[in-house]
């Protein structure tokens, strides 16, 4: 299935158009119309032949941060092969192959990777050659790990690194939010740590404004995340919160919030613990509808976590430490509290905060 994102000479046709009835000859043609505007005036040429890029899960909300915090975690992720082929039409898109525990469309306009992938390439006015690309998943679906973002911020900073890196962070993120808008929602707290890496802050989505927070890099700061056998859809999970909260929650959630932005700049795990513990509007409304969520918040902070609460929209519980095997065992005591109060399975893993977001990990030249 290729994507075309400028005009074709093929007539357009709209995605609900059965395959069936088209015609076996050329790879199925798509109009995109994404509002994303031209970054590039001149075509910029592939400086390499093939790339590979990575992205990292990230956690977003942290707490009080509801879509407009997030951070990134080191050591899980997706991966993307981007390549230009011959074989596909200029200034098209194909996804050849997706490596996934389950099935997901290739179709790019159905594909996080492909939506992000094709809103990069009309930044870039990318007219003169086609590109072929791979998925490799590396995180579950539906975890509240930011799996659709990663998937979004590897393909967009392949598409970038094979045309010689010409676009900002920014405008990279702009076309993520283009796969998530599509996916699970406009919000950036999962996709702008996938590319930026470590804490993020978005200031302001109209305009676009985020602020990359420095957590300090003498401090560790360890991150558990327990992840139960059991589906968490993000619109499920945003469609369960209150449309409207009341003042008192409100100054709550934005002094906790303030709180946790302080933390994270002086190093001060004890201070993010708490203020990552505290949300009184989402985690309250999602809790309940992630079995033993509440017990396993619960534990973790027993056994010594300075906070626990929910990974993005779930079901992943997470936890933050100052060493990894204290993390190893609070992790033991969480996965236990998900089996004994929610009956449910549930791994756990320790990891540390990735600092640099999603990346160039491969390349082939021309």
């Amino acid at each position: 299935m290729a994507i075309c994102c400028f005009p074709s000479p093929l007539k357009p046709m709209t995605p609900a158009t059965p395959l069936t009835n088209l015609k076996p000859k050329r790879p199925d043609i798509l109009r995109c119309n994404f509002s994303l505007p031209t970054i590039t005036t001149t075509e910029p040429e592939p400086v390499f032949t093939s790339v590979r890029s990575f992205a990292p899960a990230t956690v977003a909300n942290l707490g009080p941060g509801f879509d407009f915090l997030g951070c990134a975690v080191d050591g899980l992720g997706d991966f993307v092969s981007l390549r230009v082929d011959p074989s596909v039409h200029p200034g098209e898109l194909s996804i050849s192959d997706i490596s996934a525990p389950k099935k997901l469309s290739k179709n790019p306009l159905y594909n996080c990777a492909g939506i992000a992938a094709i809103a990069t390439m009309k930044m870039l006015n990318i007219r003169s050659v086609g590109l072929s690309l791979s998925l490799e998943k590396g995180l579950p679906l539906g975890s509240g790990l930011g799996s659709s973002a990663a998937s979004a911020a590897a393909a967009a900073v392949a598409v970038n690194e094979l045309f010689g890196r010409k676009l900002e962070v920014k405008d990279l993120v702009l076309a993520g939010l283009e796969s998530e808008a599509k996916v699970s929602g406009y919000h950036a707290d999962n996709i702008a740590p996938a590319i930026m890496g470590g804490f993020v802050l978005i200031r302001s989505y109209d305009p676009l404004e985020l602020m990359s927070l420095q957590f300090p890099v003498e401090k560790d700061l360890i991150f558990v995340l327990v992840s139960p056998d059991f589906e968490a859809p993000t619109k499920k999970m945003r469609a369960a919160l209150p449309a409207e909260i009341g003042m008192p929650h409100h100054v709550w959630n934005c002094s906790q919030a303030g709180a946790f932005v302080a933390s994270v700049l002086q190093g001060d795990l004890v201070g993010l613990g708490k203020a990552l513990s505290s949300d009184k509007i989402v985690e309250p409304k999602r809790a309940p509808l992630i079995p033993g969520m509440e017990g396993v918040k619960k534990a973790a902070l027993e056994a010594g976590a300075f906070g626990c609460t929910i990974s993005g929209a779930g079901p992943t519980a997470v936890a933050v430490v100052d060493s990894e095997e204290r993390g190893v065992e609070i992790g033991e005591r969480m996965v236990e509290t998900f089996w004994k109060e929610g009956k449910l399975k549930a791994v756990a893993s320790v990891k540390r905060l990735d600092r640099v977001g999603a990346r160039l990990v491969g390349s082939v030249p021309r």
